[in-house]
């Protein structure tokens, strides 16, 4: 049977995100933090180390730096035009146009796995249900790196970058459970607000947190 629902939201998703193009990368071009995980995960890869990066989009600076540094990174999106942009921007890493909830994941398959953003139009229950496979992907001692928008919402119609959106988070504190539920250590978190570089953006808390799989 066809999952209905399931269908929209990808559609939905990859509508935003095509629209949106390169113009996601430039308003969050001058995020610090996204930077400092970057660096933070760079410090705990051996070399050569296979990394899923879970909504690519244009494939900077994610898998631009990890790539870079002489990893194998694989990046999944939904939307069409992020995966071409970024095969362009990025050609020694590999992009699927795929959403990652249908991606086969072998358990202990990564060495570290990449959510900038990108749970954000799913419900809870497939929140926490994907960050459960992705821990389970993840190689004993492997790192997970979660940016999201900690807010208590569920279901939420907004408007982001011009694009309308339905948006479900969790409060820090219960996004905090939920990973650990997942089997997750959170080793380290920056909590911060930031305003993307965009005409109708608006300062949004955002949180990082550095996870392990002991």
């Amino acid at each position: 049977m066809t999952d209905v629902t399931g269908e929209d939201e990808k559609r939905r998703a990859a509508a935003v995100f095509d629209a949106l193009g390169s113009g996601y990368e430039k308003a969050f071009a001058h995020s610090e933090a996204h930077h400092r995980s970057l660096e933070w995960l760079l410090g705990r890869l051996p070399p050569g180390s296979r990394i899923l990066d879970v909504g690519s989009g244009t494939g900077r600076p994610t898998a631009e730096t990890l790539a870079g540094a002489g990893h194998d990174v694989l990046g999944v999106d939904v939307s069409p035009v992020m995966v071409a942009l970024a095969a362009r921007q990025v050609p020694e890493a590999a992009f699927r146009c795929v959403d990652v909830r249908e991606l086969p994941l072998e358990n202990g398959s990564f060495h570290a796995i990449c959510v900038y953003f990108s749970l954000l139009q799913l419900d809870r229950a497939q929140q926490s249900a994907l960050v459960g496979r992705l821990a389970r992907a993840l190689l004993p001692g492997g790192s997970l790196v979660l940016a999201t928008v900690p807010l208590d919402v569920e279901g939420v119609d907004a408007v982001f970058m011009g694009q309308p959106v339905r948006v479900t988070s969790y409060a820090r504190d219960d996004l905090v459970e939920m990973v650990r539920g997942a089997g997750l250590t959170v080793l380290a978190e920056e909590n911060l607000l930031f305003t993307p570089d965009h005409p109708e953006a608006v300062p949004e808390p955002h949180v990082f947190l550095y996870c392990g799989l002991e």
